[in-house]
């Protein structure tokens, strides 16, 4: 056992070859970091060791990723919010001498940085059996394959025709997820052969998953696409891909929606509404929304 480093929200302990992050459990941890629990984050996965001022009285030291080397963060795709970048250990800034000696001590364990991504990754993905709700149907990941079924009431009409859904890792290129905390949130499954162009919209593609009014939170999506991330990449390299196997998440532009879709979507939140399971203000909230995009 190593050194160990504790601060808010985490414990780093300092092995001789990588760094095992162990988050807590209390009610004021983010619930990405309980979700996780613990990390292992071999030497070769982190590309430098910072440490800087934080927010009232504290320091933050943070371990650098190395692009490609942790699926957590490639399905991210920058899109984490500071306070639950599972990379930053916060610490109270009494504590700032003894962790510049461990930032010290862990820079100089590092392997030299090539400047290229490793051609699998380094951090282990989050276990499957995995699976979520999303505002337009359920997820479920087993390791092999990502399987879709839709809710009646969120889900678009075009997916009701396509039917409930199975993916085979092996037919996958990787995955986009957009953050639920944003507009447009979603996941959405990268095909690697496909006879027409997947769908711009998330709710008419019947290979993605839409996000909102509180489903397909950050803690429970995330995980799930960095853990069918991680499959795709071990199943083999997508045809005229960049060799890594695996597309990683994108911020995507809104686009405009068909109005008769919208009216679909506002009938189902009416549903929503009248069945109790949405306030008021949450009703009219995403009411005001989807109406803006007309």
């Amino acid at each position: 056992m190593g050194d160990v480093l504790a601060g808010f929200h985490a414990a780093w302990e300092f092995e001789s070859d990588s760094v095992l992050i162990r988050f807590e459990r209390g009610i004021r941890t983010p619930k990405l970091f309980q979700a996780l629990g613990e990390r292992r984050i071999p030497h070769e996965a982190i590309s430098a060791v910072t440490l800087s001022p934080g927010k009232r009285g504290t320091v933050v030291l943070h371990a650098v990723p190395r692009p490609g080397a942790d699926p957590l963060m490639e399905a991210a795709a920058g899109q984490l919010k500071e306070n639950c970048d599972p990379y930053r250990l916060v610490l109270p800034a009494e504590r700032e001498t003894l962790a510049e000696y461990y930032a010290d001590e862990l820079r100089a364990q590092l392997p030299p940085d090539d400047g290229e991504s490793p051609d699998r990754f380094l951090v282990a993905p989050p276990e499957a059996p995995l699976q979520f709700k999303a505002y337009d149907g359920k997820a479920s990941f087993d390791g092999k394959l990502v399987s879709f079924r839709w809710f009646w009431t969120g889900a678009s009409s075009a997916k009701w025709k396509a039917g409930d859904q199975s993916f085979p890792v092996t037919d996958l290129s990787g995955i986009e997820w957009r953050s639920p905390e944003v507009f447009e949130g979603h996941l959405r499954l990268l095909r690697r052969d496909t006879p027409v162009a997947q769908p711009a919209q998330a709710d008419q593609d019947p290979a993605a998953v839409v996000f909102g009014l509180g489903y397909g939170p950050v803690h429970e999506s995330l995980p799930f696409a960095a853990s069918v991330l991680a499959a795709v990449r071990a199943s083999g390299p997508a045809p005229n891909s960049d060799g890594l196997g695996a597309v990683t998440a994108a911020v995507t532009p809104a686009v405009r929606r068909d109005p008769a879709d919208i009216a679909e979507r506002i009938r189902h939140l009416g549903e929503l509404h009248r069945a109790g399971l949405l306030t008021d203000d949450e009703f009219t909230v995403k009411k005001t929304e989807l109406l803006a995009e007309l």
